[in-house]
């Protein structure tokens, strides 16, 4: 084979290579690194509102709307959070809510250890279940981002990993587009991911994810949607 012709096999097949890892890292659907799960059951005309980063002090708020609107959800929470505030998190549980693994510190998990991958979801797990009394089964990376070794520490750990459906992308678009994210192409079973939190920042501004809900809830109720938490919508998926 011709050096030319060799370093452009090389070169597709580095191409290739990179491709399959982003996708194993990335992709919604990729179950590569652990069991993972994008969508609830396809059958019922049910959605799962999901919320990441929390608790934080504008969690009280989006407990207020959920409550007045007879809608349970699921919180994925940071330890270090939790560990900061406690009796926001406790008020999560108390009110029904699920509660998920979004690791201690919140990191990318890219390029760490298995040992470090293990230490932040185990130090989430213990900070939730001091606080709450609740042991989440279910988990979602930082970013949406796996790594090896994952597998080993959710098995170890039990827990399924849950990506989204949707992305509302809260943290930085306004109302009006997070809520046309949500509702432009609901379809049965969505796991729709909006964020109580950002990252481990004290006093985030949530006020255009509650905009947002305000606006997508009555719509997608008036389209014939239910709210449930993940691991209801999961039920006949996982």
């Amino acid at each position: 084979m011709a050096a030319g012709a060799l370093i452009a096999s090389s070169g597709a097949l580095l191409a290739a290579a990179g491709a399959g890892l982003a996708y194993a890292v990335r992709g919604r659907s990729s179950a590569l690194f652990g069991p993972s799960v994008y969508h609830g059951d396809r059958g019922r005309r049910s959605l799962a509102l999901t919320f990441d980063d929390g608790p934080s002090e504008s969690t009280p708020l989006l407990l207020e709307y959920l409550a007045a609107r007879n809608i349970k959800a699921t919180f994925f929470m940071c330890g270090a959070n939790v560990d900061r505030l406690p009796e926001i998190a406790k008020a999560v549980a108390d009110a029904g809510h699920e509660i998920g693994n979004h690791s201690d510190t919140h990191p990318r998990f890219d390029f760490h250890s298995e040992a470090f991958l293990y230490r932040e979801l185990a130090e989430a797990q213990r900070k939730i279940a001091q606080a709450t009394g609740v042991e989440p089964k279910l988990f979602r990376a930082p970013y949406g981002v796996r790594w090896f070794g994952l597998g080993a520490a959710q098995k170890r750990l039990d827990l399924l990993g849950v990506m989204w459906t949707v992305m509302g992308c809260d943290w930085k678009l306004p109302a009006s587009k997070i809520a046309a994210r949500i509702t432009r192409r609901a379809r049965n079973g969505d796991i729709i991911c909006l964020h109580d939190g950002r990252g481990l920042q004290p006093m985030p501004r949530i006020e255009e994810t509650l905009t947002a809900l305000g606006d997508a809830v009555p719509r997608l109720r008036e389209a014939g949607f239910q709210f449930e938490t993940a691991s209801e919508i999961l039920r006949s998926t996982s």
